[in-house]
């Protein structure tokens, strides 16, 4: 097993210099991923990932799969069974992209209605094992699975979050990063990690017990710039605060704006939810509406989308004033106060 990538070609020369099979980073994770694909799409996107990883390694599999074999009646040559394979690699590769463009315009059915009621969206992202889906299920009732191995979640679950002023969010837990992610997955995951490109905000957990959470951040960011999410702003929650907190102290201190917690504890996961209501508030600003009484979808929208302070009666209209970001403030624009 060798810790890093290997191309076909060095990966046929190894296994012909020790007679032995002849496995690579990327191999593994792939197994691992197939391990723990449970949905429909999360198994459609590692069978593609995997594919992807094959098809360039079929050549040299062996005599037979050069072989020519008659066509049509036995004349003259016909395909070689490296073409057949090929072929249906090919073929089944298409089927399956096929298949993933589907759920992604499913998905994106459910996001543009999720848009249309304003909640905003925090992604949690992180090295894999970092802490993400017990940090939703302590968050939200969200009974995700947790357990103490690699990429136990490939699938996002988004639940529903109320902050203290009333304003709901939406929390999404994502697959966790590694280091030299492979590109395949990384391909095959992209409908998937747009739940993450298209978040108003990223909580990046970070395991502070780990051997070294400086090198995970840096490959979690790395991944970031490679899906487009590098420009979304960023929260880091250093978790496991209670199994090294010598540790959680140096990356807090380093990382100004970050929040050492432990989801085990419950320890400070009231100052990170601050924080987080905080930054997500940081581009709103409070508006005064005057909408009449008779438009009650109007007020009930302005308590939908934003987090209303004061409600005051003047004559046939209300006076609202509400915190609104600033898709809100345009929205609400025909009824702001002069």
């Amino acid at each position: 097993m060798f810790d890093q990538p290997l191309t076909p070609a060095q990966q046929r020369n190894l296994e012909k210099l020790l007679g032995r099979t002849a496995i690579d980073r990327t191999a593994v994770i792939l197994d691992i991923f197939a391990q723990n694909a449970r949905s429909p799409e999360g198994k459609a996107q590692v069978e593609l990932a995997l594919l992807r990883y094959r098809l360039p390694r079929l050549r040299g599999r062996g005599v037979s799969l050069s072989q020519q074999a008659g066509g049509i009646g036995r004349r003259g040559p016909g395909e070689t069974q490296l073409e057949v394979d090929r072929r249906r690699l090919v073929r089944r590769m298409h089927r399956l992209e096929a298949e993933l463009k589907d759920l992604d315009r499913h998905r994106s059915t459910q996001r543009a209605s999720r848009g249309r009621g304003r909640h905003r969206e925090v992604a949690l992202v992180g090295y894999t094992n970092a802490g993400k889906s017990s940090l939703l299920n302590a968050l939200t009732v969200a009974n995700a699975d947790v357990e103490d191995r690699l990429f136990v979640t490939l699938d996002p679950r988004t639940r529903q979050h109320r902050l203290e002023g009333g304003e709901t969010i939406l929390v999404t837990d994502t697959v966790g990063f590694v280091r030299n992610l492979p590109h395949e997955l990384v391909e095959a995951f992209r409908s998937t990690l747009d739940s993450v490109r298209l978040a108003d905000l990223l909580v990046h957990v970070v395991d502070a017990s780990a051997p070294d959470p400086v090198a995970q951040i840096d490959a979690v960011r790395t991944v970031l710039e490679i899906i487009g999410a590098s420009e979304v702003d960023e929260v880091l929650a250093i978790n496991k605060a209670d199994l090294a907190p010598a540790a959680a102290a140096r990356l807090t201190l380093a990382n100004p704006g970050s929040v050492a917690i432990s989801v085990a504890t419950g320890e400070n996961l009231d100052a990170l939810v601050d924080v987080v209501a905080a930054r997500l508030h940081r581009s709103d600003r409070v508006v005064a509406l005057r909408v009449p009484w008779a438009r009650g979808d109007v007020l009930a929208a302005a308590h939908r989308e934003g987090e209303v302070l004061e409600t005051t009666d003047d004559g046939d209209f209300a006076r609202v004033r509400v915190v609104l970001d600033p898709t809100g403030r345009a929205r609400f624009s025909e009824w702001v106060a002069s």
